[in-house]
């Protein structure tokens, strides 16, 4: 295929500009591509190369049967090592497509690969499979509940292959270990913790605006989200801790460990019951999302309970980002992304664990099998498993700020395991130095959900956060 000039690109997005002024794309009628039959080539875009696009770029080049046709990011400042590396192992460069309103509607295209900020996965992913295009979308894969929900339905709508980029699911140690505790090895596993501990350092402070870098499209770049004045140092990364674009650590790291915890209590839908207590402690910055957080999930016989600490930490039971699994015959604990032990109720070790796998490859293979059952991380998986971490920060925002000096923090919650959390959160601040007269947390608002309707009981203001107020030409479709 004859590599298109600048040129004539620039040609064809005006007339396509044009086209699509006059039809909004969540109108347009998709464009199918054709299936592909084992052999043929797949043809890829990746678009948002700036960060974990690079895994993308990479994890595709190393796969056979494959082309990256073009990447697509709204800062052409940032696009050059993706550029470099494909032309380098395929000889020639991809197309660049700074709107990813054109990249979807390009004939040649079998496969979006997303990696933007979390405002835009859920959008992306509709679009793409609507114009015929299987997806890879990066975690979470919503940036709020209603439109996590969306992806999947128009998912299925399509018959579109869409796969989250929750790559612990592809370890072979951990899905043997998933399947050892849920074949009942250490008994009926009632409690489940997942952990990020990860230290997060201040974002500063800016008096005023920040400077928008002239490369990027600002108005690409916000999207669904409100296109308001930078209030932060950088564009770039730092759009994790503010509500408009991120979820925190709870949805940027934590999404990996939330989504383990659930698949490991075995749970197909939301928790009936959320409560969360945190607050960004420790420094004053521009970030608004929690460094410091505690959120349980009630299950009703289970309990998942998700500890995020942005502040300097010492493990918990050898693992600091990872998972516990607690049973009345031993317990597992699952350290980083390919590596678990189960131990019996004495902390014997009983079994290791290891082995890394393909997440691409799993996606690729279902792509060509045409066999949603072939992935390991189904859309719906990320989407319960996203909707849980927008579940935990809905619970903390609606909450208020309370002096939880003299053992009141403690005192929150005495559920299944939800009482040791909250003693370790102490300690964590007591070695921290951060005193609860001086820091206030926000204790958040103890919530219910219909799991079936995946709303709020008798909490319409809960409601309104379960979605946003999107921009014009940037809104997720409503469902018919």
């Amino acid at each position: 295929m004859r590599q298109i000039t600048r040129r004539e690109f620039a040609q064809a997005s005006a007339a396509l500009a044009a086209a699509m002024a006059a039809t909004p794309i969540t109108q347009a009628k998709p464009v199918q591509a054709a299936d592909k039959p084992a052999g043929e080539k797949l043809r890829v875009a990746v678009t948002g190369v700036n960060g974990r696009g690079m895994d993308h770029v990479k994890g595709f080049l190393d796969q056979p049967g494959v082309e990256l046709v073009a990447v697509c990011d709204a800062d052409e400042a940032v696009i050059g090592n993706a550029m470099k590396a494909i032309e380098k192992k395929q000889g020639k460069a991809p197309l660049f497509v700074k709107d990813f309103r054109k990249l979807v509607e390009m004939k040649d295209l079998d496969i979006v690969s997303i990696a933007t900020p979390n405002h835009w996965h859920s959008l992306m992913a509709i679009w793409a499979m609507r114009h015929g295009k299987d997806v890879y979308v990066e975690k979470p894969v919503s940036h709020n509940v209603f439109e996590g929900r969306r992806a999947v339905e128009v998912a299925r709508e399509t018959n579109r292959i869409c796969q989250t980029g929750t790559q612990v699911r592809s370890q072979p140690g951990i899905r043997q270990a998933i399947a050892d505790i849920q074949g009942g090895k250490i008994g009926p596993v009632d409690l489940g913790i997942g952990l990020c501990y990860k230290p997060r350092g201040s974002i500063g402070q800016v008096m005023g605006e920040g400077v928008i870098p002239k490369t990027v499209d600002y108005n690409l770049w916000c999207g669904p989200a409100p296109m308001v004045p930078l209030r932060r140092k950088r564009l770039h990364y730092d759009w994790h801790w503010v509500w408009d674009t991120g979820n925190g650590d709870l949805g940027n790291q934590g999404i990996h460990q939330m989504d383990v915890g659930r698949w490991g209590l075995g749970e197909q839908k939301l928790a009936k019951g959320i409560f969360s207590v945190g607050g960004r402690v420790g420094y004053k910055d521009d970030g608004q999302t929690a460094n410091t957080q505690v959120t349980v999930f009630d299950y009703g016989s289970k309990t998942l309970i998700f500890e995020v600490r942005g502040l300097p930490t010492p493990d918990y039971r050898g693992a600091k980002v990872g998972n516990i699994f607690v049973g009345p015959e031993g317990s597992l604990v699952i350290a980083g992304y390919n590596n678990a032990t189960m131990f019996d109720p004495s902390g014997n070790k009983i079994k290791e664990y290891k082995g890394g796998g393909d997440h691409y490859a799993n996606f690729l293979k279902a792509v060509r099998s045409r066999k949603k059952e072939d992935l390991h991380a189904d859309i719906l998986e990320g989407h319960l498993s996203s909707a849980l971490c927008h579940l935990g920060n809905i619970s903390l925002r609606l909450g208020k700020a309370e002096d939880l000096q003299e053992g009141k923090l403690t005192a929150l919650d005495s559920s299944r395991g939800m009482k040791d959390s909250l003693a370790r959160l102490q300690t964590h601040l007591d070695a921290n130095k951060i005193h609860l007269g001086e820091w206030q947390l926000q204790v958040g608002r103890r919530l219910k959900l219909n799991p079936e309707t995946e709303k709020f009981i008798n909490d319409t203001e809960a409601d309104t956060h379960l979605t946003r107020e999107y921009r014009k030409g940037f809104e997720v479709e409503a469902k018919s």
